[in-house]
This record gives structure tokens, C-alpha cells and sequence, in this order.
């Protein structure tokens, strides 16, 4: 299976680097165990809209950025809880999906935002325009492992949501 976790990572606090993680416990309706928006304490946790308890990046999109925009992003700067290989987080946009044990389902795009930039460098929110990431829900809870692959379970109904940062 090509399409599979290769990055897990965590933030107690809002503003604090992103730890890495070979695996991480996702709480249903809630996020990551020791993530700060499973706390609620996350620097966008009172915005309104679903798709807060996990964002997802792709990895191809993190290794091209600077080749064609010369902007250096490791994964854990892209303050993304999951970064995927092998999948375009486009398509999972109104679908169900599995990681591992875990049930997700892709509640909206996941746009860079200035915050992003401000906790980074220069020209981030630029370079990530049109692939900052997914927003998700976490349907069914359990044990995410980097080297989990994905499989896709079937469409779901997407309500209309207008928000838009982190």
C-alpha cells in the first residue's frame, strides 16, 4: 500500500514547537492525546466550524516547496498533526477514511494562515497556498502509527463551514 502515515506530531501549548511522535492515541470527537487542540487550548480552539480535532499535510507537498518556491518546511513546522504520502488530501474532502485503527472523516481544506508564517519564516503562506493541508474529524478513536497505512471507507455529507485558519 503506497498511501501511508509517515509523520505523527503533537503540541501541548499553543505557539510551542510540534513534537514528533511514532504513535499517538486519537480520542473520537476530541484529537490527539497531548495535542493542544484535543485540550482546547490551541490558538484557534474557540473558532467555530468542525474539522478542529486533526489537520493532515502532505509530505510530496512539504519536499517540493522549496525546489519550486525556495521555502524549507520541515514537517513539524507545517503544524500539521499528520503528514500522509502517497494521497492527495484533496480527495479525501467529504470522505470517510481509515488510518490504522483510526476513522477520520475530511471536513474542509486547511489553508495556510499568517499565524503559520509568524511562527516560521517568510514566504510560508505563499509557498503553501492550494496545498496546506486537511481539516478532520475523528470518527472512531485509537492507535495511529507512523508506516499505518490508509483506506478510504466512502463518501459522508459535508455541512457548509466558512471558517478558515487553524
Amino acid at each position: 500500500m503506497s498511501e501511508r502515515l509517515v509523520g505523527i506530531f503533537v503540541c501541548a501549548r499553543a505557539g510551542e514547537p510540534m513534537e514528533a511522535r511514532e504513535s499517538a492515541q486519537a480520542l473520537a470527537g476530541v484529537g490527539l492525546e497531548g495535542d493542544r487542540y484535543a485540550a482546547e487550548i490551541g490558538t484557534f480552539s474557540t473558532y467555530p466550524g468542525k474539522g478542529r480535532a486533526l489537520t493532515l499535510i502532505e509530505a510530496e507537498a512539504l519536499e517540493s516547496l522549496e525546489g519550486e518556491r525556495g521555502v524549507a518546511l520541515a514537517p513539524h513546522e507545517s503544524r500539521r498533526n499528520l503528514v500522509l504520502r502517497g494521497v492527495r488530501l484533496d480527495d479525501l474532502l467529504g470522505v470517510r477514511f481509515q488510518i490504522g485503527e483510526v476513522v477520520l472523516i475530511g471536513r474542509r481544506s486547511a489553508p495556510p494562515c499568517e499565524h503559520l508564517e509568524k511562527l516560521t519564516r517568510p514566504g510560508v503562506l505563499q509557498a503553501l497556498v492550494g496545498r496546506g493541508g486537511l481539516r478532520a474529524d475523528i470518527e472512531v478513536g485509537g492507535l495511529l502509527r507512523v508506516g499505518d497505512g490508509l483506506r478510504l471507507l466512502g463518501p459522508v455529507e459535508l455541512e457548509s463551514d466558512s471558517s478558515s485558519c487553524d
